[in-house]
């Protein structure tokens, strides 16, 4: 059965919720980053900024922890309903938690829009590849004493 919230547990549900929006802000940016590197294929880039992702999920991930946890001591779960009955006199607060459900949509889109990025990047450099190893499987243009060799079919280079 929960129970009534005290000012310590009410404050500091405030300012987990202020922490985790601005948590979700940069992680935001660090989205739109990657997907520019994405688009540019700059591959250094791209491992730099994973592990920029990587900690900022991290502590994305502490946030929503200590939050649940708090909540649960006090007798709530962590859902969207307990949290705005265990904020119901906090309408900053509220207003925060509005905002995190917000930009946690927008990171989920802009996270899957990446994601569509990197398979499209994928499958273009598996085609590529493919192509190269077709290449490998033709036979040689010159023999072993270094004697150029009809390839077999197809116009000569520099003919027309």
């Amino acid at each position: 059965m929960p129970t009534k919230p005290g000012p310590h547990e009410l404050q500091r549900v405030a300012l987990l919720l202020e922490a985790e929006s601005s948590q979700l802000k940069k992680f935001l940016d660090l989205l739109q980053r990657e997907e520019a590197i994405l688009i540019q294929g700059d591959t250094d880039g791209l491992i730099t900024i994973t592990r920029e992702k990587n900690e900022r999920f991290r502590q994305l991930q502490h946030l929503h922890d200590d939050r649940a946890i708090l909540l649960s001591r006090c007798g709530f779960n962590n859902s969207n309903a307990a949290l705005r009955t265990f904020c119901a006199n906090l309408p900053r607060a509220l207003a925060r938690w509005d905002e995190v459900l917000t930009l946690a949509a927008q990171a989920h889109q802009r996270n899957e829009f990446n994601g569509q990025l990197i398979t499209e990047r994928l499958q273009h450099n598996q085609a590529a590849l493919s192509v190269l190893l077709a290449a490998t499987d033709q036979p040689p243009l010159y023999d072993a004493g270094g004697h150029s060799r009809p390839s077999g079919g197809g116009r000569m280079l520099g003919s027309a």
